[in-house]
């Protein structure tokens, strides 16, 4: 043996030298040692607690209040990002005061829905809300100041919502602002077959297209949305068949201009008409969206025959925003008066009693008293039921924005003769006493009523029988005002159920197909669950690369088997661990 090795410890305690503190010293020093005591930051623990680490919170679970400005191709925008939001386990309120995070989807098409938007951001600010930006404005001018430091989703990319919602409530910035493209070739859009949450479950807006083929000089929704890109003639009618298949009775279809549909893809907005009137079922009516002069005058003809269509509402939207063929051409609007009026004309001929509603600014720079007087005969001429009226609002960005003004003054004075001259006739006295077939698809803004639109998309109030809800009934008009008739069912007609099947409730998430009704099944966990099974749920802190199951196909069984390798990496280094211990 080792000389090392002679000794033999009796004793744990022999391995303490002399110079080693002895216990009843070790006991003095104790006494002589004074504890410092730290005061405690209340307030910042309180915080703490309100505010736990990004990694702790668990997605899918918050409640979200969604407000969306604008068109109904918008209101489409938003009721998809709910419908995802929903389907993923959210909770979409309507009170924004309970709501963790405020979903804004915003219109650039006017000044004050700008500031809207904004007076609703710096809201949610002072509210200590978590906010999500979508819709034209973000889209549109993404670097503006009070913007910064805020998630942003594209209009293009609503099918990644769930994503940018759930990075910003853990904390972060998320800005998802580019295009859908296939093979080079830009695309109208996200899928149209996501699931949504209608805000009117008897009604389905459909968008075919978006962005537009113009280059309106005061426009800054084409900032936004772009060049034209259009749907597929497919996918349109399988939207449309699958709307129908849950209740839905109405139709909208839109865009920035449903006129120029399928341009970029070798067909035209009659065929898409055609094709989608086959899929409508007796008692569902569907209506077309706003189209500019341009480019419904090469199918003027075949427009006319849809719009006779039983089951399309004789009702077409064309904006003519100057009766002044020298203010058409500085907005570089691509027709003059004339053509708007062969277009008018035409089917006022073709179509019998087809309401033409038509858009009109005011006060746009360079338009003269003369050109001012031109629009007022216009009106005069035709007599618009329906006329949206605009005071100009130069829009940053805009080449119109840098022309000369009209002075604000002049521009409300204008706005103020033009919407006198609207209420000085009444479109609907003489419709008084007829029988008219209605669809009943609301409630009045006052709740006093139901709404019901006419083949001509007239409005017509009637009494608020639960019966009628969804129904096509035929009423004897006995009043009529500015904007609308009133009638009373005839209780000996036929009504005409036109829902396939049962309307979804008000809230409940649509679009639920196979494929997402199949995803929990298949080891993909998009809807939240109990927070006994939230080890299922995908993480999406690296939301980058993730996609949900309606963006990629068999992505369920990808994490599940990333997620089995990794668990396997663990076990095997744990175990290897204990080996090298022992």
């Amino acid at each position: 043996m080792p000389a090392a090795c002679e000794s033999v410890l009796e004793d744990i305690e022999d391995i303490v030298s002399a110079e080693d503190l002895k216990p009843r010293d070790r006991q003095f020093v104790r006494k002589n040692v004074f504890p410092k005591v730290r005061k405690r930051n209340s307030q910042k623990n309180v915080q703490a607690d309100d505010e736990p680490p990004s990694d702790s919170i668990i997605p899918g679970v918050q409640k979200i209040w969604i407000r969306t400005w604008g068109c109904s191709h918008n209101n489409s925008d938003g009721e998809y990002m709910a419908g995802q939001l929903a389907a993923y386990g959210y909770k979409i309120t309507d009170d924004s005061a309970e709501a963790d995070l405020w979903l804004l989807n915003s219109c650039t098409v006017k000044n004050p829905a700008e500031d809207h938007f904004r007076n609703s951001i710096k809201k949610a600010q002072e509210g200590k809300k978590k906010v999500v930006l979508a819709g034209c404005v973000p889209q549109a001018q993404p670097r503006q100041e009070y913007l910064k430091g805020l998630s942003i989703i594209g209009v293009q990319q609503i099918d990644r919502v769930v994503e940018v919602v759930e990075e910003t409530i853990k904390g972060h910035s998320v800005r998802l602002l580019g295009q859908k493209k296939d093979n080079g070739k830009r695309l109208g859009g996200a899928r149209l077959d996501l699931p949504k949450i209608r805000k009117n479950p008897l009604i389905e807006i459909i968008s075919i297209n978006t962005g537009c083929l113009n280059a309106c000089t005061y426009c800054k929704t084409k900032h936004a949305r772009g060049d034209l890109a259009s749907y597929s003639i497919e996918e349109l009618v399988d939207r449309a068949k699958q709307s129908f298949q849950e209740g839905v009775c109405e139709i909208w279809l839109t865009s920035e201009d449903t006129g120029a549909y399928g341009r970029d893809i070798g067909t035209d907005l009659p065929t898409l008409l055609w094709k989608l009137v086959e899929v409508i079922p007796e008692g569902a009516m569907l209506r077309l969206g706003m189209t500019n002069p341009p480019y419904i005058l090469e199918h003027l003809e075949e427009m006319a025959k849809i719009l006779n269509h039983p089951r399309v509402y004789a009702f077409l939207h064309i904006p003519v925003q100057s009766a002044s063929d020298s203010v058409l051409m500085d907005m570089k609007r691509e027709y003059c008066v004339a053509d708007f009026k062969q277009v008018v004309d035409f089917l006022k001929e073709k179509v019998p009693g087809i309401t033409i509603a038509t858009d009109i600014i005011c006060g746009f720079p360079g338009e003269t008293d003369e050109d001012f007087q031109e629009t007022m005969k216009l009106v005069e001429l035709y007599r618009f039921p329906s006329l949206f009226i605009n005071q100009f609002y130069p829009r940053p960005g805009t080449p119109a924005a840098k022309m000369p003004q009209v002075p604000a003054a002049v521009k409300k004075q204008r706005t103020k003769d033009l919407s006198q001259l609207f209420h000085s006739y009444n479109p609907y006295d003489h419709k008084v006493g007829e029988r008219q077939r209605v669809l009943v698809t609301e409630e009045s803004f006052d709740s006093n009523y139901y709404v019901a639109h006419n083949p001509f998309y007239e409005q017509v109030l009637v009494p608020k029988d639960p019966l009628l809800m969804g129904k096509m009934v035929e009423v004897n008009i006995y009043e009529a005002g500015k904007h609308f008739m009133k009638g009373q069912p005839v209780s000996d007609a036929r009504v005409h159920t036109a829902s396939i099947t049962r309307p979804l409730a008000k809230g409940e998430v649509s679009g639920l197909t196979e494929e997402f009704r199949r995803a929990p099944q298949n080891g993909t966990n998009w809807k939240a669950q109990p927070s006994a099974e939230i080890p299922e749920k995908t993480q999406l802190s690296s939301w980058m690369a993730l996609q949900l199951p309606w963006q990629q196909e068999g992505g369920g069984l990808k994490i599940l088997s990333v997620s089995l390798a990794l668990l396997a990496v663990l076990v095997m280094f744990y175990y290897g661990g204990m080996k090298t211990e022992l």
